[in-house]
């Protein structure tokens, strides 16, 4: 069955991100931290605590506790918003930048696998559908 296949590959690629994560100094939750800041829906590579809490779908004080280890370590610093005082976005330093874009490449081979097992899992079910 084609979805216990792609299942099987996913856990391998989230497996696998989180070895080359730390192989980069990351923590899964870290890594998954910069992630979501430098995709910033709004395409400007920074997030505020509620937007990364809402992402995250963790609790404010869980991911201010997650910003404030990753600021002390170098990966992302705050910047104030230009429009409104109270908040505060987080970005990436150049550590950070760096240590992402080398998890990322790292773990680029296991994203393709994902990749290609969702579009053989999604031509068996157009398959099925027009039949």
């Amino acid at each position: 069955m084609r979805i216990a296949e792609f299942r099987a590959s996913l856990r391998t690629f989230l497996r696998q991100s989180e070895r080359v994560s730390r192989q980069w100094g990351l923590t899964p939750r870290r890594y998954l931290l910069l992630l979501l800041i430098k995709g910033a829906p709004d395409g400007t590579a920074r997030m505020s605590l509620t937007d990364l809490s809402e992402r995250l779908k963790l609790s404010k004080n869980t991911v201010s506790e997650l910003c404030n280890r990753a600021e002390e370590i170098g990966l992302i610093e705050r910047e104030g918003s230009a429009d409104d005082g109270r908040v505060v976005f987080f970005k990436l330093t150049a550590v950070g930048n760096r240590r992402l874009a080398g998890a990322l490449a790292d773990s680029d081979p296991y994203r393709r696998e994902v990749l290609a097992g969702f579009e053989s899992l999604l031509q068996t079910f157009r398959a099925a559908s027009s039949s």
